[in-house]
């Protein structure tokens, strides 16, 4: 890659501190969109008619995608909040002293999942802070988020018009690539960049890992991280380890808050399909009317569907599951992601553990 005309040298700590600023600020109007709060007042740091811009895009998204409900779409923005507190963003980039270099800005292609509400977000902060340029592609199930977000952020820093553009069609010519798409679609982007610096993330599941011991509160809280987003991302758990002997009726009288999610009708459909297939083919499972419980080897679970395995030795599950970290974005149990906080990843918890800030400042 060479430096094209026109570019200039990036970097420095006022420049950063400027963009963490406003990223830290949109974290803060997050904060209130999550409580789908009325526009607070210009410190904020939006007028009125930005405020309520970026309010309406959150309400009106389930019109572009069923599955992003207001709640949901809120729930999210909450997890967005957390991400882009200042503290927590301050000490991961206190990690990368490159950061404060000089440096010329590329053009980073950013081709985003549409699965979850704003489950692109990560990558945009990460390249505006690494002073590149963002050419966004984003998936047709987006619904609109991503570029209402980028809208409510150039307004909060004016700098960052110049830095992050969207692309309706063909991608366009660019110097890096960071694509996530299903384990089909990485095939194709791994051929059709593969002359590129690039991040190409395929489908992921999580798994939570029981040891018996959990109180149900715990229980409780794992219903977090298997329904929340209706069990489309990456980070909910699709299929739990538990130790032989365990009563799943522990599980089912812990998810029984959950019982509503029946009514979405996406969901319904999903739950329906399944039920009657393995019914006519005569497949075991269980079910207590709004999820369905199917013991088998299988890590990736259909949505209303969650996987369940017996383990009787703890080490020789230890050793499988690292066998099978390529498949699996988080593990959630003692020890490891805490119950209920699948979702709410740091600003340090890069998707599949590819650390995409230092990628990108190594470009």
């Amino acid at each position: 890659m060479h430096k094209a005309a026109g570019d200039e040298q990036r970097g420095g700590r006022e420049a950063l501190d400027r963009v963490v600023a406003a990223w830290a600020q949109l974290g803060r109007v997050f904060a209130l969109l999550a409580e789908d709060a009325p526009w607070p007042g210009h410190a904020c740091g939006l007028n009125t008619a930005e405020y309520d811009a970026l309010r309406s895009a959150f309400a009106r998204a389930h019109q572009q995608n069923g599955w992003f409900t207001p709640e949901e779409v809120r729930h999210a923005a909450g997890g967005i909040a957390h991400l882009l507190e200042r503290t927590a963003l301050d000490r991961w980039l206190a990690g990368y002293p490159a950061l404060l270099q000089p440096r010329s800005p590329r053009t980073v292609g950013l081709i985003l999942a549409g699965n979850v509400p704003f489950v692109g977000l990560h990558d945009l902060l990460c390249v505006t802070l690494a002073g590149h340029r963002a050419r966004v592609k984003v998936s047709g199930q987006d619904a609109g988020l991503t570029r209402a977000t980028s809208d409510a952020l150039i307004t909060l820093c004016p700098e960052l018009a110049a830095a992050v553009a969207f692309s309706e069609e063909r991608l366009g010519p660019v110097d890096a690539v960071i694509a996530t798409g299903s384990t089909n679609t990485a095939r194709y982007f791994d051929h059709y960049f593969g002359h590129l610096p690039r991040i190409v993330r395929k489908g992921r599941v999580s798994v939570a890992v029981l040891d018996g011991s959990e109180t149900e509160a715990e229980l409780d809280a794992l219903g977090e991280d298997v329904f929340r987003y209706f069990g489309l991302g990456c980070r909910n758990v699709s299929k739990v380890f538990a130790p032989a002997d365990f009563d799943t009726d522990r599980l089912f009288k812990a998810f029984y808050r959950w019982r509503d999610i029946a009514h979405h009708a996406k969901y319904a459909n999903n739950l329906d399909y399944h039920r009657a297939l393995w019914l006519l083919d005569r497949e075991p499972f269980l079910e207590n009317g709004f999820l369905l419980l199917r013991e088998t080897a299988a890590l990736a679970s259909p949505v209303a569907v969650l996987h369940l395995e017996r383990y009787v030795d703890r080490s020789a599950l230890d050793g499988r599951l690292r066998d099978l970290a390529d498949q699996v974005q988080c593990v959630v149990g003692h020890g490891a992601v805490p119950f209920g906080q699948a979702q709410r990843p740091g600003p340090a918890d890069h998707a599949d553990g590819v650390d995409t800030m230092a990628f990108l400042l190594a470009l």
